[in-house]
């Protein structure tokens, strides 16, 4: 398996060399610009951890996917919805969520989101590019998510609960409204448990690669204050 080092200048390399693996490792090195960012996401690649304080780039073999077409809602949260335990919102507090993502205890014990990272999301967000969802009951923040939104596809990166099924609610009501504006696939990026309950499935790298390539050559656009004004309309009907 070949690791790449790059610097803060250095191109990637193309995805389709990261090891074929579910962790995907492709590349060591680089910073978290918005430069950068942008040509990972464009290019199928992430950041996932650090390696002696260095960022790990990856690109899974497969990937975790949820297209449009087999999207659904299990029905136990189904009537939870119902219930309009939670208000949802569109990017009303990205910093808060990414945050909370960082620092709210995870089932796994363990966080890939170090303060580097907060900043350089939090200036992707503030270029565009990243989004956040959120989940408010008695006007706190109980719950959230947020990600990268890339020539028509959504990258979700990580979600945080502190009421039970607040993230969930937040997904089921963002999910159907993000597919409908013109998203054409949301990147869940390795298995996820509650991904798979949504319809996620696994997909090739090739595959992906090839649709991301596609989505692209599209010019796909999605307007994320109409979404945020849909969604905070429907939710506090």
């Amino acid at each position: 398996m070949t690791v790449y080092l790059i610097d803060d200048d250095s191109p990637f390399p193309p995805a389709r060399l990261a090891s074929p693996t579910e962790s995907g490792l492709l590349a060591i090195g680089g910073d978290y610009s918005v430069p950068r960012l942008l040509a990972a996401y464009r290019g199928g690649i992430f950041p996932w951890s650090t390696f002696r304080g260095h960022i790990t780039w990856h690109s899974p073999d497969p990937r975790f996917v949820l297209l449009p077409c087999n999207f659904h809602v299990p029905k136990s949260l189904r009537r939870i919805l119902k219930k309009h335990l939670f208000q949802i919102t569109v990017d009303r507090a990205f910093d808060r969520v990414i945050y909370a993502c960082a620092t709210v205890p995870r089932a796994d014990g363990g966080t890939w989101i170090n303060n580097r990272l907060l900043r350089g999301y939090t200036a992707f967000h503030e270029a565009g590019h990243a989004h956040s969802v959120e989940a408010w009951q008695n006007g706190a923040l109980v719950g959230g998510l947020y990600g990268v939104s890339v020539d028509g596809v959504f990258c979700g990166e990580s979600m945080f609960t502190l009421e039970p099924n607040a993230s969930k609610c937040a997904f089921a009501t963002f999910a159907p409204a993000l597919f409908e504006a013109g998203c054409t696939m949301i990147d869940c990026q390795t298995y996820s448990e509650h991904m798979d309950h949504f319809g996620a499935a696994f997909m090739s790298r090739e595959e992906y690669l090839q649709r991301l390539e596609n989505t692209s050559a599209a010019c796909i656009a999605i307007d994320w204050g109409a979404l945020a004004k849909r969604i905070s309309g429907e939710s506090f009907q």
